[in-house]
């Protein structure tokens, strides 16, 4: 089954686009819309950052920017609850408020939003005491939170689980648990989807092992029942896998992960970069920023 793309390069972070969002320049974000559509990206991620002092004005300017060139749907991504609002109010269709934490101190402000409007919205399973530490953690903060949203009158189906992907060179032994939990979501939670930022699992790698990094746990996500991915759009590869165009990546990928890895030295130096990597993910093999080359 292909996952919704998320495309993440509308960024406060970003240069180019930072200061188009500072300057209220249309045409770099307006060509950066229409590139992530051409690139095949079903969703169009605006993020802000906290834009605590004009993001109720930057936000629905931002929607309305994008909407004239471009018709996806789209998440509004800041942490100003004033800006999502405004935002919200411009959406032509139904939009995904990216995120709201399992903080009663944030959801009980948040959720009411979201059911005003009808939008949906990604669940992010920070807790009080921040990060969970495995899958049970996550599992009991994803519950308590879907819990206060369907008494809200949010339906599952509306909702996004962010289980929280860590990097995998300082949290190599999280990877696995958090498969292990979008596995098992809809055991208690039947309807709700998933999503995650993906590129979270190579933060702090050597750029140019980035891309094989999160094409391999793209896979390894989808296999176990990932429904979306916030991704880069201008990682072809990536959009092929999520879209069911890479057949022999994945193939090798989820053979080697369920214990059928198959000989290295049959494969093309590609397949094989891959098998590297679905061993460390897994931990059969130590991360280190040497792995393709052992």
């Amino acid at each position: 089954m292909s996952m919704f793309c998320f495309g993440e390069s509308l960024n406060v972070m970003g240069r180019k686009i930072g200061q188009a969002f500072k300057d209220r320049d249309p045409k770099p974000i307006q060509e950066e819309a229409k590139f992530q559509k051409e690139k095949g990206m079903d969703y169009i991620d605006i993020n802000l950052g906290p834009a605590k002092k004009d993001g109720h004005n930057l936000m629905p300017w931002v929607v309305e920017t994008i909407q004239e060139v471009v018709d996806l749907p789209l998440l509004l991504d800041t942490s100003n609850l004033a800006g999502i609002e405004e935002g919200l109010k411009v959406c032509n269709k139904t939009p995904i408020i990216n995120s709201i934490m399992c903080r009663p101190n944030i959801y009980e402000q948040w959720l009411p939003v979201a059911a005003k409007y009808n939008a949906d919205f990604v669940l992010l399973t920070w807790g009080p005491e921040g990060l969970p530490r495995d899958e049970n953690e996550r599992a009991a903060l994803c519950v308590e939170l879907l819990t206060v949203a369907n008494e809200a009158g949010i339906p599952n189906e509306k909702i996004w689980v962010d289980g929280i992907v860590t990097p995998v060179n300082v949290q190599q032994e999280h990877a696995m648990p958090l498969i292990r939990f979008y596995e098992m979501l809809q055991d208690y939670a039947p309807g709700i989807k998933s999503t995650c930022g993906l590129s979270n699992i190579s933060n702090g790698i050597p750029d140019h092992l980035r891309p094989i990094m999160n094409q391999t746990y793209a896979v390894m996500l989808k296999k176990y029942g990932m429904a979306s991915i916030i991704t880069d759009p201008r990682d072809d590869v990536l959009t092929d896998i999520a879209k069911d165009k890479r057949q022999d990546i994945e193939e090798v990928i989820i053979n080697t992960v369920e214990g059928n890895q198959p000989d290295i030295n049959s494969l093309s130096k590609e397949l094989a970069d891959y098998v590297k990597t679905a061993r460390v993910l897994t931990g059969k093999a130590l991360y280190s920023d040497s792995w393709l080359e052992l």
